[in-house]
């Protein structure tokens, strides 16, 4: 079986943060902002508010681009199909590829005033505010904008996080109590030959994973992690398939359905102490966006309450929903910052410095780009 992510359990946190992947403390409040210009939680007033803006949209052209970062093609699909059964009259262009790709394709459309993206929903969190400083984004707060945790969002509404991913450990049911947890668990001599991951040096959430696990292990572990014989592949869909489909055993540092159902193969799991990544998925409507009616409308409805509890399958960017069952709240975590990758991909000197000694323990990923396994995604993908 083939996990989903719409648990996904693959940015933003928008004050610049402690560097070098450092877990920094937790300041302030779980409230929004007060600053609001389309506001309150009640349902019946977002959904009046939806309503508008989705006859705004049909009548702009109903037409809708979004550049969402991941690692598969239809990793986005269970968003996407929960929008358009909500607005059926918008026709959608989901296009997904690595966050670090639809980054320097937005900036080459911004440069030659060719814009094809409405909304960018990246984890790459640096992009935000430099947009925002370039004058690339446009000021739109949503739907639900003063119950969004003032800690993932722009204080001046250019852009906002509107889920938190986390990526953590996914292991096979088979194991049972036994599977590993921790992260020196995954060093027991069973897991030899039994490991998968993804290249650290591919994903920059993956990187600041194994940065945290070298930051508090040292580079020992690392040599004792690369002792099991695991295996590399590009893409944290592909490493937790691997375990699914039982090639594997176990892996860290990728995601799955957050709670397993009955006969799935695979379950995630967050340490109790080790660390782990989460952050929020951060998204922000172009100011050259050819269609911004619509990209407002799916602002709107994925920070909408409805859409929170029911649509995202993951930790919610509100204040006023509660975490996924059997999980605290994204803040509540001691061993885990929410906040954290974004102080690690805002320096990207330490960054680029600890990937390249990542680089020579790992080597360079091999294979192709997951997310656009035929190479054709080019300058322009999704557009109308």
């Amino acid at each position: 079986m083939k996990l989903n992510r719409k648990a996904l359990a693959g940015a933003i946190a928008l004050s610049l943060i402690a560097v070098g992947g450092a877990t920094a403390a937790y300041a302030g409040p779980l409230t929004g902002s007060s600053s609001s210009s389309s506001g309150g939680g009640s349902s019946s007033s977002e959904d009046a508010q939806l309503k508008k803006l989705y006859a705004e949209a049909v009548a702009e052209g109903g037409k809708l681009t979004i550049y969402a970062g991941g690692d598969k093609p239809d990793q986005q699909d269970y968003l996407r199909d929960a929008f358009v059964k909500a607005f059926p009259k918008i026709k959608v262009n989901d296009i997904v590829d690595f966050s670090k790709n639809h980054d320097a394709r937005v900036d080459n459309q911004i440069d030659e005033r060719k814009v094809v993206a409405d909304v960018v929903q990246l984890q790459t969190v640096d992009d935000f505010p430099r947009w925002k400083q370039e004058g690339s984004l446009l000021k739109y707060k949503p739907v639900g904008w003063d119950k969004v945790f003032h800690q993932v969002k722009d204080k001046d509404g250019y852009y906002t996080g509107v889920f938190f991913y986390a990526f953590a450990n996914v292991t096979a049911t088979k194991l049972g109590d036994g599977a590993p947890v921790e992260a020196k668990d995954f060093l027991k001599p069973e897991y030899k030959n039994k490991l998968v991951f993804t290249y650290p040096n591919d994903d920059d959430a993956v990187l600041y994973y194994f940065k945290q696990l070298t930051d508090a292990y040292g580079f020992g572990y690392l040599k004792q992690l690369l002792a099991q014989n695991p295996k590399f592949v590009r893409g944290t869909q592909d490493s937790a398939d691997a375990v699914t489909n039982g090639d594997y055993e176990a892996a860290f540092g990728t995601a799955a359905n957050l709670t397993a159902a009955p006969g799935d193969t695979a379950k995630f799991s967050v340490p109790a102490k080790s660390p782990w990544v989460a952050w929020p998925q951060t998204a922000a409507i172009l100011k050259d966006a050819p269609h911004k009616a619509a990209a407002k409308l799916y602002l709107s409805w994925v920070l909408s309450k409805k859409a929170q509890q029911n649509d995202i399958y993951t930790w919610s960017a509100r204040n006023d929903v509660a975490a996924p069952a059997g999980y605290k709240g994204i803040f509540d975590y001691k061993n885990m910052n929410p906040l954290g990758l974004t102080g690690f991909l805002s320096d990207r000197t330490a960054l680029d410095r600890y990937k390249a000694r990542i680089n020579l323990y790992v080597g360079d990923p091999q294979g192709v780009n997951p997310a656009d396994p035929k190479g054709d995604l080019g300058l322009y993908p999704g557009a109308f």
